[in-house]
């Protein structure tokens, strides 16, 4: 089974390089930024299954750079980090096409459910795609 690539974007170091050693202690592929703008140069030039973005962060904020992410690529699944008082922005995440949001302080078995959630979602997509361009290859070959 494959691992997911997870990309986490968090301005909060500790918090970002605390979470990433318990995602990869939990055998995922784990890549962390501290920016949107380092967000959208990671997805720009790497393939990640789930991104963790956090909503509230200086200059590009999360609602920003989930919007950038999603002209780049917008089959990646997102979910977003938020705290109590940004719940509303959460939700306007979700209609912007956020998989889900988790609050924070999050707790980890939580965040790995949503994680594994969207990351099946994810993969049953990119399976339809798959089915759907060999079809229209056998569909153009002569007979």
């Amino acid at each position: 089974m494959p691992i997911p690539r997870i990309l986490i974007v968090d301005d909060e170091e500790r918090f970002r390089t605390t979470l990433g050693k318990r995602l990869t202690e939990r055998e995922l592929d784990v890549v962390t930024v501290g920016s949107g703008i380092e967000a959208i140069d990671e997805v720009k030039h790497r393939l990640y299954d789930v991104i963790i973005l956090d909503i509230k962060m200086p200059g590009l904020d999360g609602i920003e750079t989930l919007a950038e992410i999603k002209k780049i690529n917008s089959v990646i699944e997102v979910i977003l980090l938020t705290g109590h008082a940004s719940v509303d922005s959460a939700v306007e995440g979700m209609r912007l096409g956020a998989y889900d949001y988790v609050l924070k302080p999050c707790d980890i078995e939580q965040l790995l459910e949503r994680i594994n959630g969207a990351y099946e979602v994810k993969a049953a997509r990119d399976e339809r795609i798959r089915q759907a361009e060999i079809r229209k290859l056998i569909d153009r070959s002569p007979t």
